[in-house]
């Protein structure tokens, strides 16, 4: 995944909140996740290692307000952000590329993840439909050598799979989901642990009811 801050600018950008007001550690995490669109957020143990250096170089304080620590920038600190405006124009700048190309990523995985459920479901459905005509010629066998039909082997007379071949069928469908639902947690888990854009989740469930519908169709009766 394409990295956001580059070395150091964490720091800077962290006074810089600081300078517009004085926040808390959550406070900090939530405004840089609203500025990058979801894209990114940091963690706790991102975040407050930082604050401690910046705290020990003078460059903030912090004062507690009932359980939450809040912190303030130090005239020192508005110094340095004031010192490294032109640098900070830059990171802005850096940062707008790099959360498209996060953006553009994560988009990537998903219709990727999407196209792999498609196959996978298209393939169950396709075994399907071999072990129906399978099963179908097999009960025509039969019937012309009065075997009749078979519960576990063979077919009705209509063609419809046995029980057996139900079974197996729904097995492998329910093989496949599953796959696809440990995969596609983990995917989105690492994707929350930046921040997960809800506009991509929302992308997902719709790609998700279109697959849904047209294998709906797929297993109306004939």
């Amino acid at each position: 995944m394409t990295p956001l801050f580059g070395h150091g600018h964490l720091r800077l950008y962290l006074l810089s909140l600081l300078d517009e007001s004085p926040k808390h550690g959550y406070e900090l995490i939530q405004a840089l996740s609203d500025r990058f669109g979801g894209t990114y957020s940091p963690s706790a143990g991102t975040i407050y290692p930082r604050l401690a250096k910046l705290e020990e170089e003078g460059l903030v304080t912090k004062t507690a307000d009932g359980r939450k620590t809040v912190y303030s920038i130090t005239d020192a600190g508005r110094a340095e952000v004031e010192s490294r405006r032109g640098e900070l124009d830059e990171i802005e700048a850096q940062l707008s590329d790099s959360v498209r190309r996060i953006a553009d990523e994560v988009r990537s995985g998903v219709n990727e993840a999407m196209k792999s459920l498609k196959a996978d479901l298209a393939s169950a459905a396709r075994e399907a439909r071999v072990a129906a005509k399978e099963s179908a010629r097999s009960a025509r066998s039969a019937g012309a050598s009065g075997a009749g039909w078979s519960e576990t082997r063979g077919s009705d007379a209509s063609g419809f799979p046995s029980r057996a071949e139900s079974a197996e069928a729904l097995r492998s469908a329910d093989v496949a989901l599953t796959d696809f639902r440990q995969s596609m947690r983990l995917d989105l888990r690492r994707a929350s642990a930046r921040s997960l854009d809800p506009a991509i989740v929302d992308r997902l469930k719709l790609r998700l009811d279109e697959v849904r519908a047209e294998f709906r169709d797929e297993l109306k009766p004939r």
